[in-house]
């Protein structure tokens, strides 16, 4: 439990309410795995605009959980953001799409959903 994420803060804002921090948890599964496939694909097509936006639209919820990616995941927000066509943002981009698979793993097995 809690390997891949934390919710520390997430039972902050919950103020350790069990039923909130679940459906919190659900919306995590709901949003970021759904949003991690946009991002994969906007960056493979180098489509910026969709690519910054997948990857503005994850940061909160990454933020929260503390799944330890966000600096990473902000350089992919920027390379579709400012347009970055000379660099290449796979290597960041699997390491934030590794890590929302384990915590969505992870997540999933905890809270049984």
């Amino acid at each position: 439990m809690e390997q891949h994420y934390k919710l520390f803060r997430v039972r902050e804002l919950a103020d350790n309410d069990e039923d909130f921090i679940g459906a919190l948890a659900q919306a995590f599964l709901e949003e970021v795995p759904e949003d991690a496939e946009r991002l994969k694909k906007a960056v493979a097509e180098k489509d910026y605009f969709t690519a910054y936006q997948a990857a503005h639209k994850m940061k909160p919820t990454v933020d929260l959980f503390e799944l330890g990616v966000l600096d990473i995941l902000i350089e992919v927000q920027d390379w579709g953001k400012f347009e970055k066509r000379d660099l290449d943002i796979t290597n960041q981009l699997e390491v934030v799409l590794n890590a929302v698979d384990l915590a969505t793993n992870e997540i999933k097995s905890d809270f049984n959903l």
